[in-house]
């Protein structure tokens, strides 16, 4: 099978399939995206209504975070079940189960009743579907990702795999506008207040339909990958994964995605609770501005893929990592030492910020996926894209150690050098991928020995 790249012009048969297997890797991913962050933003205002009333503040932030945690753990095993799914089954199978899976669950937990009724049984049931739920959603973008790709012309992967990583930025604005919505309709406050009986709800149900109606579009308009239909599969995929070039293909892509996700974590995970204590930011404030900021990442996402097919990934993926260390934490220390009280400044530095740090996630979906080879593509995207999420998943951890010789809210800026020079290192350890045939049995990359 000729990589689609290769062809002087795609038919108009051909351009439907790719324009339709870009769309619905973009779709599935703001789909996933969006059930990831309905337990962190939509019940948030509502977490009385899964634990006891007597339960202290640091108790229930545990509840919270293992509802998260659960989620992280799933996903991972679910990289792993529906990539092996997916590269011996195929693409467009496995992530129509994946989605209709996690759509399924989302609507059960939007049913669930609470403390009062089923006692601390609501909560640990709520965890384990939100565990399961994980699994799904490893399993979708494991399996759409690649497929899009594959169909791909190869001038334009840049471009198209930023486009499907915007799902996730676009998914936290919507899911937050959503939340803010809610509150306005069904006010949240004690135990009986109607968001914290019912509000919460609705979100769940909007984020089962939307799997639903994924699923109808995927099964109707997507076709699966000509590159994988073609023979490319493999029957051993992840024993082929940890075997040869490919376990060094992967090992370097782990150390880039630890960087990139312990990234991450400084600004989705650490940066808010840090607006809201040091600089005493509201929770609607800092709901705002994030919106913001994450619209200008989608914008960021897309310029930094079209920027990499110019540049090639390695070298602007090195690039990213420095500025993410050096300008990218120098705005992180002056939004902590200057706590400027003027909202609309903080929301300019929290933009830049996220701006600077976030952008290079637009290159995830195509690096990973220009780093393996067919037979084993969506199990080494899979697995590279979620496995490096637990060293990274302890942040906490690693700033109570810090805290022991620097002030607590200033622990944050040694993570995120961290972090970014390990983008920096992970991009340098591997070839420039710009130009890999998907076609070929095993892509041959520059920089790269055979």
């Amino acid at each position: 099978m000729t990589d689609t790249t290769t062809t002087g012009g795609a038919t108009a048969v051909q351009q439907r399939k790719q324009r339709n297997a870009q769309r619905g890797a973009f779709l599935g991913f703001f789909v996933d995206m969006f059930d990831i962050y309905l337990p962190i933003l939509v019940l948030a205002p509502a977490i009385t209504y899964f634990v006891s009333p007597d339960l202290s503040a640091s108790a229930t932030a545990l509840v919270t975070g293992s509802i998260f945690a659960a989620t992280l753990v799933g996903r991972p095993l679910g990289a792993l079940l529906f990539g092996r799914y997916a590269d011996t089954r195929g693409r467009k199978q496995a992530t129509v189960v994946a989605v209709a899976g996690f759509g399924v669950l989302t609507v059960v937990i939007g049913l669930l009743p609470g403390y009062e009724t089923w006692g601390i049984t609501s909560v640990v049931l709520f965890i384990a579907l939100r565990f399961l739920v994980g699994i799904f959603v490893g399993g979708e973008y494991t399996a759409a990702s690649p497929l899009a790709m594959e169909y791909s012309p190869r001038s334009e992967r840049g471009r198209n795999g930023a486009l499907i990583m915007t799902g996730f930025p676009l998914a936290y604005v919507a899911v937050a506008l959503i939340t803010l919505v809610m509150l306005q309709i069904a006010p949240a406050g004690g135990p009986d207040s109607p968001y914290v009986q019912w509000g919460w709800r609705i979100p769940f149900f909007l984020g089962g339909a939307l799997a639903f109606a994924f699923v109808v579009y995927f099964l109707r308009e997507v076709d699966e990958s000509e590159v994988f239909a073609s023979g490319g599969g493999s029957t051993a995929p992840v024993r082929d994964l940890f075997s040869g070039q490919n376990r060094k293909n992967f090992l370097q892509v782990f150390v880039l995605m630890t960087g990139f996700w312990l990234t991450l974590n400084c600004i989705t995970a650490i940066l808010p609770g840090l607006l809201a204590r040091e600089l005493g930011l509201s929770s609607t404030q800092i709901s705002l501005i994030l919106v913001v900021a994450f619209l200008a990442v989608a914008v960021g996402y897309v310029v930094a893929g079209v920027t990499s097919q110019r540049t090639g990934r390695r070298p602007f993926l090195m690039i990213a990592g420095l500025v993410s260390a050096v300008p990218g934490t120098a705005v992180f220390a002056l939004l902590l030492v200057l706590r400027p009280e003027n909202v609309i400044v903080i929301g300019a530095l929290v933009t830049l910020l996220a701006v600077l740090v976030v952008s290079v996630w637009g290159l995830a979906t195509v690096y990973i996926n220009e780093r393996f080879q067919t037979g084993v593509r969506a199990t080494g995207f899979g697995l590279g894209y979620s496995l490096a999420v637990v060293i990274p998943s302890f942040y906490a951890f690693y700033q109570s150690g810090l805290s022991s010789f620097m002030p607590a809210q200033y622990t944050v800026l040694p993570l995120l050098v961290i972090g970014s020079v390990l983008i920096t290192i992970g991009a340098a350890m591997g070839p420039e991928t710009r130009d890999v045939d998907f076609g070929a049995a095993r892509p041959a990359v520059v920089g790269e020995r055979a």
